[in-house]
């Protein structure tokens, strides 16, 4: 299994440079950041700092979107980052939820994300494009290959993913959520003539070490975060075309502040039940999270990317160097 940590860009300069560096140390292989440019700072100055505090991590966005960031744009960013790096870097994308709402616009379309997705990955790889009628290449760009990862949780985004992406973003740890996700997605990759195993999958989630009642209110605010997306669902496909475990804890949901997005101890959390926290996160003792990553790896979890931003976030990345990241890095993820 692969590790990953999400940076929230509300951080020091000092600090992201030093938390980069830290969880390089800790055997950590991925670093990302969240893409929401009016809650925080704009990430792509940070992946350059973090680009020149790592030398093996691979960087990327988690997630940016086609509607705030136009995809020329994210592509010429993203080359350029690529000669910084030295080829380090990775796209994760998807249809936008804060960065679009906290302009009081929705999140952008499949269709729009699909051919987002691909123009930015030919741009930056130096082929040349038709977007919007216009004919488009990057002939200073280098010839690095550009990984793609699509976010989403629904039947036809996991299809989209499966048929262009290499990599699957599915934020929540909840083990049978994650498999009925799987599933989805490869049967999409199926559909479209690819090799199922060959998109790999990351769960996105945060991790807390320690006694499961004493840090619940630290990761309350993610399945609060879930929210928003599943809402987005039950619109589209109805709940009966959906799991109820993922349906269910959003009944009651009053609203939600945009303005305590991911947010430890946010309000917007009062209504998350103990049993969806323990489900959506990775809490517990060490043990507890071992045991839950190896039931992640056994249904095809590839990478676990921790969602950062729960508080004592040099203790958890020191915790997992030291004790989880040793007792997993030989762990597979399951093929299709």
């Amino acid at each position: 299994m692969e590790f990953g940590f999400t940076l929230k860009p509300d951080h020091s300069l000092a600090r992201i440079a030093s938390l980069t560096r830290l969880a390089e140390s800790a055997g950590f292989g991925y670093g990302w950041l969240f893409d929401s440019h009016v809650l925080w700072k704009e990430p792509y100055v940070l992946l350059a700092l973090m680009a020149q505090n790592s030398k093996r991590m691979r960087l990327g966005t988690c997630v940016t979107n086609p509607g705030t960031r136009e995809p020329s744009v994210t592509a010429s960013v993203l080359a350029v980052l690529q000669e910084l790096s030295g080829g380090r870097m990775d796209l994760g994308i998807g249809r936008g939820d804060s960065a679009r709402r906290v302009l009081g616009k929705p999140p952008t379309n499949l269709a729009l994300l699909e051919e987002a997705t691909n123009v930015i990955r030919d741009l930056c790889e130096g082929r040349e494009v038709t977007y919007e009628d216009t004919k488009l290449r990057f002939d200073w760009a280098p010839k690095t290959r550009l990984p793609v990862w699509i976010a989403g949780y629904g039947p036809k985004a996991l299809e989209l993913t499966g048929r262009v992406a290499d990599g699957a973003i599915i934020q929540l740890a909840d083990p049978s959520l994650v498999g009925w996700c799987i599933g989805l997605l490869r049967d999409g990759a199926r559909r479209s003539g690819r090799d199922p195993s060959a998109v790999a999958v990351m769960v996105a989630a945060p991790a807390h070490v320690g006694p499961r009642a004493q840090v619940r209110d630290r990761v309350r605010w993610f399945p609060a975060l879930v929210s928003n997306h599943v809402v987005d669902l039950v619109k589209r496909y109805g709940e009966h075309g959906l799991p109820g475990d993922l349906t269910a804890y959003v009944r009651n949901r009053p609203g939600y502040d945009y303005k305590h997005h991911a947010e430890s101890g946010s309000t917007n959390a009062a209504f998350v039940d103990d049993e969806s926290v323990d489900r959506f996160c990775v809490i517990g003792e060490v043990d507890e999270h071992i045991a839950k990553l190896r039931e992640l790896a056994a249904i095809g979890v590839r990478q676990f990317n921790i969602y950062l931003m729960s508080g004592e976030e040099e203790r958890i990345l020191e915790v997992y160097g030291d004790r989880i990241i040793p007792a997993l890095t030989r762990v597979e993820a399951a093929s299709a």
